[in-house]
């Protein structure tokens, strides 16, 4: 689609809407807390930045119009996920202050990968659409929690209750880990 049909249909590259404007500052916003989710040193403070973010891309959802995701994402991932987390810190004593085991060393390794897999996401995600308009203010079409829900349940059930298990298996393992500590003091 070229310009002159991008204004022919009401929309052009430079003008966003209010919309649009709001998705990119809420975008902002999750960036920041996202980065600042791993850059603490304080484990309960990565936690709550974690909120922050999760909570953001509800609002992304929202904004998307697909508010059955965007639920979804409170309840599972705000409601469930971070109260893991939260209650696997509490579970291992982690400690409430700076903690000297939250940095490895390998920040710049890290920063590295991060970034190779930031650059290769947004290559992908332009390059898939490059040609397609985005209407964010227009409303999601009749039926679409259903076919939301239909994908999300046919194709994601599978990874979604492994990623379930994944997460099991973490809580276990720190109550392990604290416990074998504790009776070796």
């Amino acid at each position: 689609m070229n310009s002159t049909a991008l204004s022919s249909a009401g929309h052009s590259f430079l003008s966003p809407t209010g919309v649009e404007i709001v998705f990119v500052l809420v975008g902002l916003a999750v960036l920041g807390a996202a980065v600042l989710t791993v850059t603490t040193r304080q484990l309960v403070h990565a936690a709550l930045w974690l909120v922050v973010a999760l909570g953001g891309l509800a609002i992304e959802y929202l904004l998307l119009t697909a508010e059955f995701i965007a639920w979804v994402q409170v309840l599972i991932y705000l409601g469930s996920v971070v109260v893991l987390v939260l209650f696997g810190l509490m579970l291992t004593k982690a400690p409430i202050g700076r903690s000297p085991d939250a940095d490895s060393g390998n920040r710049w390794v890290a920063l590295a990968v991060a970034l190779a897999a930031a650059a290769t996401l947004v290559t992908l995600v332009v390059d898939a659409f490059r040609s397609t308009w985005l209407d964010l203010g227009a409303a999601a079409g009749d039926g679409s929690t259903k076919a939301d829900g239909a994908i999300l349940f046919r194709y994601w059930v599978l990874p979604f209750e492994a990623l379930s298990v994944l997460l099991l298996a973490a809580l276990v393992g720190a109550i392990v880990i604290s416990r074998r500590h504790r009776e070796e003091r």
